[in-house]
């Protein structure tokens, strides 16, 4: 693959550079509960070195109802200076999975108008399989101010996607399986109904990704696109359940070239809870 700190690096990238000074790197982990892991328990057991664990339902809204949306730029801004990550610094974000709830994280940052950030290809499973260091030793921390220019064009909201949706305008993709998509399997939130956003397509995240967690390559990536019946021509709006593996395809996008793209923060789990809203099921 070919390195761009901007959004993705290598294992190798990161063990060539893990000595700069202005290098920072967070562990973005999280899972949905069903999973039964505890992030910050495995970052506190094991984590690359010097790592700082980014807490995405910490490092979010908390006056809204809705899981882990965006951050305020103030909270954002405070969590960041009190880890020691701040301007001029290249920061690299991993998780536990490959290539999951990092692309999240990588997304936020992008969303505060911080540029130099990449996810780390294949995470700390691929780290730990080529038999790299790790540590349980927390990171020494050294107060360095952030600059945040929020970049809104990155953002969608229900009002925006809903009227996306009437017009056709936009292409909203979607990265939950397919059976969540078809309104066949059950969301693992309560209280959703099964379908998915009129007009929308399903690309689900996985298949952006090889078997060992790495992102595939940005023409792999477009024609996975493309087989799921994806416009490239017409700017994209990310879906999924949470607003976390959405980021996955923002990512794969943005490696494609493609910058007109943006997330919708809700996603299903706001989508779905809403009687009002239409739902399409199957492939319709």
């Amino acid at each position: 693959m070919q390195d761009d700190p901007k959004t993705l690096v290598s294992t190798d990238w990161l063990a060539a550079h893990l000595k700069d000074p202005d290098l920072r790197i967070l562990d973005g982990s999280w899972y949905l509960p069903q999973l039964g892991r505890d992030a910050r328990a495995e970052y506190e057991a094991a984590h690359i070195p010097g790592a700082r664990f980014f807490d995405i339902d910490d490092i979010s809204d908390h006056r809204s109802e809705l899981p882990h949306m965006a951050p305020p730029v103030e909270k954002f801004m405070s969590r960041l200076r009190a880890m020691g990550v701040g301007d001029g610094h290249q920061v690299v974000v991993y998780d536990g999975s490959g290539v999951g709830s990092a692309a999240r994280v990588w997304w936020t940052f992008r969303l505060m108008g911080q540029t130099n950030i990449a996810v780390l290809d294949g995470g700390l499973p691929k780290w730990q399989a080529e038999g790299r260091e790790t540590e349980d030793l927390p990171p020494v921390v050294r107060d360095r101010h952030m600059t945040v220019r929020v970049q809104n064009h990155l953002l969608r909201d229900v009002t925006q996607v809903s009227a996306a949706a009437k017009l056709g305008d936009y292409e909203i993709i979607d990265a939950r399986s397919r059976g969540r998509f078809r309104g066949e399997e059950p969301e693992p939130r309560e209280g959703l109904r099964g379908g998915h956003i009129p007009g929308s397509k399903n690309v689900p995240f996985t298949d952006l990704l090889n078997g060992n967690g790495t992102m595939k390559s940005p023409a792999e990536c477009r024609a996975v696109f493309e087989a799921a019946g994806v416009d490239l021509g017409k700017p994209a709006i990310t879906s999924c359940g949470s607003g976390v593996t959405a980021a996955i395809l923002s990512l794969a996008l943005e490696r494609m070239g493609k910058t007109d793209h943006s997330l919708y923060d809700g996603s299903w789990t706001e989508w779905g809870a809403f009687p009002t809203l239409p739902v399409a099921t199957g492939d319709d």
